[in-house]
């Protein structure tokens, strides 16, 4: 039944191939979108942003705002991947 199960299945191979990249661009995508050094980066550019001016405060807050919210969510799945 095997060799007849996998001969059945053959049309989906690129079906599954395609799947399978979806899932490793967004395995890596996700990885790069919490990466904490990343963002801390991001945060320590938004401050310089501001003291120089380049940002206002309200800007300046927004962006610090989505980046700690990203931070927090890097931190908690990376608790969850620990054990």
């Amino acid at each position: 039944m095997g060799i007849l199960s996998g001969l059945l299945s053959l049309p989906l191979a690129p079906v599954r191939g395609t799947v399978w990249i979806a899932e490793q661009v967004l395995d890596e995508a996700e990885r790069q979108y919490y990466d904490a050094g990343a963002l801390r980066r991001q945060l320590e550019e938004v401050a310089l942003a501001r003291d120089s001016g380049d940002l206002d405060d309200a800007e300046a807050d927004a962006l610090e705002e989505q980046l700690i919210t990203r931070l927090i969510e890097a931190n908690r799945r990376s608790r969850e991947s620990h054990g």
